[in-house]
């Protein structure tokens, strides 16, 4: 059975244990069969996949090239034996195409199920699972999402969409995992975080935290300072409201543990709660 992987580079391959690869090498291709892959078990209308290949401005053959990149889909998946027994995987249904997969089959669909069990285990209070199955569905990503894969208006919202998915995740084994005490462990990848994600205050809020948890209350005030001081050169702005009230409660307190509770993902900018 065949498996796509679009969370990195783009990347098909067939085998027992996925050793064969039957990317398409084509860049054009490989954006056809992703938009199809992102839309499996759904007919995606040709219209749709001319602009996405072209935008506002497709040529006069567009319907022809379309259809002779779909012809060289089904000739790759015949070649390499991908076609299940008497059951194609790219079929006309007009007004355009479908292509059949199994849930397990792509990559993007299987992480997105994993987030949504994550996000009931943690919210049953089975945090040792829910961390356990929000780690490997983060540890599916290799790279950006569809990241060689040329990338029309509908195809960047896919890719946005599964990076939202991505730091959602995050933010929620991260909570387990603050629930689970870990808060030693943490630092070090909420140092790594706060690097790659700069204006996302709610690392940032984990980290200062996290540090004033751990004893580390001269730390935690650089890391608030170190923030401040971005947000004003870059953006303009101060920390949020509940961040500086974070500073407040390392200044006066020392930041006692029960003091320092993560807000739900998703709100930003983030603190803690008051």
């Amino acid at each position: 059975m065949a498996q796509f992987r679009l969370l990195g580079a783009f990347e098909v391959t067939s085998g027992l244990n996925g050793e064969h690869s039957v990317t398409p090498r084509a860049p054009k291709l490989r954006t056809v069969l992703a938009l199809l892959l992102l839309q499996a078990n759904k007919a995606v209308h040709v219209d749709t996949i001319i602009e996405e290949l072209w935008g506002a401005n497709p040529p006069q053959s567009a319907i022809t090239i379309v259809q002779t990149y779909v012809y060289h889909l089904r000739k790759l998946f015949a070649a390499e034996k991908i076609d299940p027994p008497g059951k194609p995987l790219l079929v006309t249904r007009l007004p355009g195409y479908l292509l059949h997969t199994e849930p397990e089959q792509v990559d993007a669909g299987v992480f997105e199920r994993l987030v949504g069990r994550g996000r009931d285990l943690k919210e049953q209070d089975r945090l040792q699972q829910a961390a356990a199955t929000l780690s490997q569905a983060l540890g599916m990503w290799t790279g950006p999402a569809l990241a060689d894969v040329p990338q029309g208006r509908l195809l960047q919202a896919h890719a946005v969409h599964l990076e939202e998915l991505r730091i959602n995740a995050l933010e929620l084994r991260i909570q387990a995992d603050i629930a689970l005490g870990k808060h030693r462990e943490l630092i070090a990848e909420l140092r790594s975080l706060t690097c790659a994600h700069p204006f996302h205050e709610w690392f940032h809020g984990q980290l200062i935290a996290m540090l004033s948890r751990c004893g580390r209350r001269g730390e935690a005030l650089q890391a608030y300072q170190s923030l401040r001081v971005l947000l004003s050169e870059e953006l303009g702005v101060d920390p949020s409201p509940a961040l500086q009230r974070l500073q407040q409660r390392v200044l006066m307190q020392g930041g006692g543990p029960e003091r320092y509770l993560p807000l739900p993902p998703g709100r930003k900018p983030v603190g803690l709660v008051s």
